[in-house]
């Protein structure tokens, strides 16, 4: 073996351990599956919240594991709540979000048109953790999602990419170590700051019109590096810094999206600005 793949392997196990969003105990083919409660395709919105929720798992994660925390959090607020597995590669069972983002971001535009379909509704909402609040920017841009979504919540959104804390500037010293990346995990070579995907991603602007934007961000975040690349720009947009709202809070990039209420607090104002209350440190206890 060659001296540079010997050191590729754990610098290529490093990203991936430092993308793991969950770690999924569910099987392949979960997108459909039940789970506590949600995904009911007989779930009728209500008049409070007449927009159905899509969850939006992360890299390595899965439409159940990623979603224990915040679905019954919506769905006990009176949301029909939905998931969704994206972004398989063959052969690889159980962790999802790997394929290329823009493949993925076509899952999603199906899985909305079979949520809106069920539901009746015109619109969806979605919230989606680290490339889940990502990649559907991809959708809304690309491939007409606009017309179909009133607001995105991403909880540490890798919008910008991430150099994994200076990890990713170490690739060009391994010759091939790149196309051996895009070749083999797409999905996380597609999230490395200045990828051709990024690029094309935010080109020309960070928003699309039409859609609510809110970023929920973890100064503690060691994933998306720097922490201030998941911010969006525009009138449009709202960027929340977890600390801002509760400085006691210490949730890293795996926490704010698993299990952390004062984030679910937050997402649930951007999901019903018109009843928002303070999110505070107190808000744990909601």
């Amino acid at each position: 073996m060659l001296p540079w793949k010997r050191v590729l392997r754990p610098l290529a196990a490093l990203l991936l351990t430092a993308a793991v969003a969950v770690v999924p105990a569910a099987t392949a083919g979960a997108s459909d599956a039940p789970s506590s409660g949600w995904n009911d395709y007989t779930c009728k919105p209500s008049a409070a919240h007449p927009r159905p929720v899509v969850l939006v798992h992360g890299t390595l994660g899965n439409s159940v594991d990623n979603w224990l925390g915040l679905a019954p959090y919506l769905q006990t607020r009176g949301y029909c709540v939905y998931s969704l597995d994206y972004g398989q590669l063959p052969g690889v069972p159980l962790f999802h979000g790997l394929g290329p983002i823009d493949k993925s971001a076509g899952q999603l535009a199906a899985f909305v048109d079979k949520v809106l379909a069920a539901t009746g509704a015109a619109e969806a909402d979605l919230v989606g953790h680290s490339q889940g609040g990502m990649m559907p920017r991809y959708y809304l841009k690309f491939l007409g999602g606009a017309a179909k979504v009133n607001a995105l919540v991403g909880i540490a959104p890798d919008n910008h990419g991430t150099d994994l804390d200076g990890l990713t500037h170490l690739l060009p010293y391994f010759p091939g170590a790149e196309d051996l990346l895009k070749a083999t995990t797409p999905g996380l070579a597609d999230q490395i700051t200045g990828s051709a995907f990024l690029t094309k991603l935010n080109a020309g602007g960070d928003t699309v019109p039409g859609v609510r934007y809110t970023v929920i961000a973890t100064r503690y975040d060691e994933v998306v590096t720097p922490w201030r690349t998941q911010y969006l720009s525009g009138s449009d947009v709202h960027n929340v810094l977890l600390q801002d709202l509760c400085p006691l809070d210490l949730s890293e990039h795996l926490a704010i999206g698993l299990f952390d209420r004062i984030a679910f607090h937050e997402v649930a104002n951007a999901l019903d600005p018109a009843h928002a209350t303070a999110t505070t440190c107190a808000s744990a206890l909601s």
